[in-house]
């Protein structure tokens, strides 16, 4: 298990919660056992007792030699004491002169008629349970009879179980310890599997995969480590794109600058016109130039935040009208019908009306500039909750596939698009954001030949009825 840290961490775990419960099991083992004996010791004790107080107090002349030979037949001593602490009568393995257990405490309270017990150690170092009761003589205390039981074999019996459950514990522990190793092993493998593969990650392999597949939260975490690899590799994709798209985006107005200015600081021209020509071609490109880097800037600022809107209440409906017309002139050229369509009351929006209109701009623009022939359709549609923006064209479409990425920055369906169409390939880039700042949705739908159709719906209507 070499740099298995967690699988280690994890065994260490499963181990100290199997030795605590190894342990406290053992315990109330040990207690249930001792308790039994103890009791069971008790018992018989208390019954030798009371069959030793009965020979005594049966007035027969021969019953301390029945005494005698009870005692030393049930292993127990015994100790027949007078009021004055004179021995009566002993029997038994245990010191006579040994006297120490005998309290004259004791001894009133069993000649007031009252039976003790207790456990004793003698000088030698044995243990005895000892019981200690009267022996009446009518309604009189006679003596006092004290019974010494030894406990070696109890103890002896309890020292038997505990090592066997010492042994059967050590075995436990072993064969729990196994167990515990491939349980650790099982369990941290895919861990180490994920570790493995986001090192692989982070170290820029992104095509690296987990084949995890179980059904809880490792599956689930394998996914998620899948699927930021999945994003991650995307990212990268996307990003070395941009730079790609980027660099030819600035390269081309670059190139036309560059040399019209050198035809005209040469004189390489014939005629004014001529140079004129040049210097529009110039004049375009550094406008090209110039909307590029703005929407670039305009876009970073987007990401990160800094773009703060002006709320105003507007009127959609107007801002679609004079966005219809701004674009007209255009649309004519290419032989488009444009078309405004408006359906429901007419409802004040709250949002940065300079922000709307370049919403609607950009996605006019961008229908003119793929639809090659049929009409634009622009409709703003108004319900009691929602104001919705449709644009729906009839040009060249989107491949399903491609719907998911095309508000990304530069994403081109086709990459020969940037040149034949042209624009800058952040439109709608930006309008998703702006749509977003103002707290809206914005959906695409497309078929390849059939066209395009955008709807953004806008949810921050007015209380009351524009007029």
């Amino acid at each position: 298990m070499k740099n298995n840290i967690i699988g280690l961490k994890l065994g260490f775990v499963i181990m100290s919660v199997f030795v605590v419960v190894l342990l406290v099991l053992g315990i109330t083992i040990d207690r249930m056992f001792t308790s039994f004996y103890y009791n069971e010791m008790q018992k018989e004790t208390e019954e030798l007792t009371s069959h030793f107080i009965g020979m005594a107090e049966s007035q027969d002349s021969s019953n301390e030699q029945m005494m005698s030979t009870f005692a030393e037949f049930s292993d127990v001593s015994i100790f027949n004491i007078s009021k004055d602490g004179h021995v009566i009568l002993h029997s038994g393995v245990h010191d006579r002169m040994d006297r120490s257990f005998i309290q004259a405490s004791d001894v009133s309270r069993i000649f007031a008629g009252k039976s003790i017990d207790f456990e004793y150690k003698d000088p030698a170092g044995h243990s005895y349970f000892i019981i200690g009761k009267p022996i009446m003589e009518g309604d009189t205390t006679q003596s006092a009879l004290y019974v010494m039981s030894s406990t070696e074999s109890m103890k002896q019996s309890l020292a038997s179980i505990r090592n066997l459950l010492l042994i059967a514990g050590i075995g436990a522990f072993i064969l729990a310890l196994g167990i515990t190793g491939v349980i650790a092993m099982i369990l941290s493998r895919p861990l180490i599997k994920m570790q493995k593969a986001t090192r692989k990650i982070a170290a820029g392999e992104l095509e690296t995969r987990l084949s995890i597949r179980s059904n809880d939260e490792i599956g689930f975490l394998a996914a998620a480590i899948n699927d930021l690899a999945v994003d991650l590799q995307r990212y990268r994709d996307t990003r070395q794109e941009f730079l790609a798209n980027i660099s030819h985006e600035l390269r081309t107005p670059i190139t036309y600058l560059e040399g019209y200015t050198k035809v005209i600081k040469d004189g390489l021209y014939e005629t004014e016109g001529e140079r004129d020509l040049y210097l529009d071609i110039i004049h375009q490109e550094a406008h090209r130039l110039q909307h590029l880097v703005d929407d670039l800037f305009e876009l970073a600022k987007m990401e990160e935040g800094k773009v703060t809107l002006t709320q105003e209440w507007i009127d959609l409906s107007q801002l679609a009208e004079q966005a219809v017309r701004r674009v007209e002139l255009k649309a004519k050229e290419k032989g488009l019908q444009l078309k405004l369509q408006l359906s429901g009351d007419a409802y004040m929006i709250r949002g940065d009306q300079k922000r709307m209109e370049q919403i609607i701009m950009n996605l006019l623009e961008n229908a003119i500039r793929y639809t090659d022939e049929g009409e634009i359709i622009v409709h703003v549609e108004f319900t009691a909750d929602a104001a919705t923006l449709i644009v729906e064209d009839t040009g060249i479409g989107i491949p399903e596939e491609e719907l998911p990425y095309i508000f990304e920055r530069f994403y081109r369906v086709e990459k020969s698009r940037s040149r034949q169409y042209g624009g800058s390939g952040l439109g709608l880039s930006i309008v998703k954001k702006l749509v977003e700042l103002h707290g809206g949705k914005i959906r695409m739908m497309s078929q390849p030949g059939a066209g395009t159709r955008c709807e953004v719906q806008l949810l921050n209507l007015s209380k009351s009825e524009y007029m």
